[in-house]
């Protein structure tokens, strides 16, 4: 006759049960952390110092690390304090601030919240919680889309940092500002215009509501500097490659074509998802290319790209980025077209 000890109430079976050839109960195997992969890297390296070494004193490979650091390097200190910013912005300012701050009518409350993105830093990963906290506190859709467009875009730390990545070009710092408020201007007159109730979904409250006015800041910042930091290595990595690897003779080919320059820079802004504290540096090094297309991939890059169409989508809805994002792209490629023609 056994004896089987009782599990306590609301204890899972499974748990009191070992699995076959582990007597403690506990599962053996590898379990992978950031910590062991890191070690793991280590020792592949330092095994593979020599080949490492050899192709790391190629032309090829010493051009790419020139350009890869440069562009991290120069845009780093304007990541961070955008960063930091953003953050002040988004825990100690009270989003029933620009409900009182703005126009009362849709029709002028538009251009209104469309210049405060030129005196309130933020990065396009703070501007769309910001965004949802202005419809959730009453602000009209199309002047809160209005300020997610341009305050990315247009702030002053975006407007700095492009004027250090083109020195010499004050007309590149000008034609940002005058192209991208264009956009943002256009699109929340159009939301207002054509937009209808049922395509923008109410948008959720932020998970940090909860937490205090320090933690929320170091959480926003954290959050967003990994995020924009990661995004802005991918960049320059990208940059680097067009500089070094790809064959000079084909981006000339797509460089000496006014259309497709345009078109192929626009549609890497989408691709790259630089932070817009950055993009300035890797437009900068793409020399090949035109002015007006290097305005294309400034003014796209910080209204639409890759993880902002994400961003929108769980704060607004599948179906608002489906008809907003498209529009947004068009709208950007032909206002920088119209602009660079002009000052450029």
């Amino acid at each position: 006759m056994s004896i089987t000890k009782a599990a306590p109430p609301g204890a899972d079976h499974r748990d009191t049960e070992a699995p076959e050839g582990d007597p403690g109960g506990e599962q053996q195997g590898w379990q992978f952390s950031s910590p062991l992969v890191l070690t793991m890297l280590l020792i592949l390296m330092v095994a593979l110092q020599g080949p490492i070494r050899g192709a790391v004193s190629t032309p090829v490979m010493q051009s790419w690390m020139t350009v890869f650091v440069a562009v991290v390097v120069q845009a780093l200190p304007f990541l961070v304090l955008g960063v930091l910013l953003s953050a002040m912005l988004a825990v100690f300012v009270p989003p029933s601030f620009f409900a009182r701050a703005l126009p009362s009518r849709p029709a002028l409350a538009v251009p209104v919240a469309g210049m405060a993105g030129a005196v309130l830093p933020g990065c396009e990963c703070a501007s769309v919680p910001v965004a949802g906290a202005l419809v959730r506190r009453g602000v009209a859709p199309a002047a809160a889309l209005a300020f997610l467009l341009s305050a990315p875009a247009i702030n002053p730390i975006v407007l700095t940092a492009t004027a250090v990545a083109f020195p010499g070009r004050p007309e590149m710092v000008v034609a940002r500002f005058v192209a991208s408020l264009l956009v943002a201007c256009a699109m929340g007159w159009l939301w207002q215009r054509l937009g209808r109730a049922d395509w923008l979904r109410p948008p959720a409250h932020p998970s940090d509501e909860g937490l205090g006015k320090g933690a929320a800041f170091w959480s926003s910042v954290r959050h967003d500097l990994m995020h924009a930091g990661g995004f802005l290595v991918v960049g320059a990595m990208a940059a680097a490659t067009l500089k070094a690897v790809v064959p000079a003779h084909w981006l000339s080919l797509a460089a000496d074509n006014p259309v497709v320059s345009v078109l192929a820079l626009a549609v890497l802004a989408v691709l790259l998802s630089i932070c817009s504290e950055a993009d300035a540096f890797v437009a900068a090094s793409l020399t090949q290319f035109s002015l007006t297309a290097r305005l294309a991939f400034l003014v796209v890059g910080p209204m639409i790209d890759l993880k902002l169409f994400a961003m929108q989508t769980a704060t607004f809805g599948r179906g608002f980025a489906l008809r907003f994002a498209p529009a947004t792209f068009v709208m950007a490629v032909a206002s920088s077209v119209l602009v660079g023609a002009v000052l450029l």
